[in-house]
C-alpha cells in the first residue's frame, strides 16, 4: 500500500525503510493519501505520538512501559501529560484495597 503513496523504500525484507527523519517520510506519505482523498484529515506527526500513549494506556499498559516507549521523558512528565487518560486509577486502588480489607479474594 505504501507504494502506491509514492514510498518506494524497503528494507530486505521488503517492509519499509524509515529515514532518520521519520516524520519527512510521514508527511511525504500523508501528502500523496490528501492529493487522493482531500476528505482525509492532516493530522500532525507528533499527534501520533500522543495518540499512540492515550491507547496503550487506555489499553492498560503500564505507565512506566508508555513512558518506555514514547522515549527519553521522565515518568514524571508521562504521568502528568496522560493522567487525565486514566479517571479511575484511584476508583481501581480504593476497589482492590477494599477487597483486600475485606478479605474478598482479589483478581488478577
Amino acid at each position: 500500500m505504501l507504494h502506491r503513496f509514492g514510498f518506494s523504500r524497503t528494507n530486505k525484507l521488503g517492509y519499509p525503510s524509515w529515514t532518520a527523519k521519520p516524520h519527512e517520510d510521514y508527511y511525504s506519505i500523508l501528502d500523496s493519501i490528501i492529493k487522493e482523498h482531500p476528505e482525509f484529515p492532516r493530522i500532525r506527526f507528533h499527534d501520533l505520538r500522543h495518540t499512540h500513549a492515550t491507547l496503550l494506556l487506555k489499553a492498560g499498559i503500564h505507565h512506566k512501559i508508555v513512558q518506555e516507549r514514547l522515549g527519553p521523558s521522565s515518568i514524571n512528565v508521562t504521568l502528568d501529560t496522560y493522567s487525565h487518560v486514566l479517571p479511575n486509577l484511584q476508583e481501581a486502588v480504593l476497589n482492590t484495597i477494599g477487597d483486600s480489607i475485606l478479605g474478598n479474594q482479589i483478581e488478577d
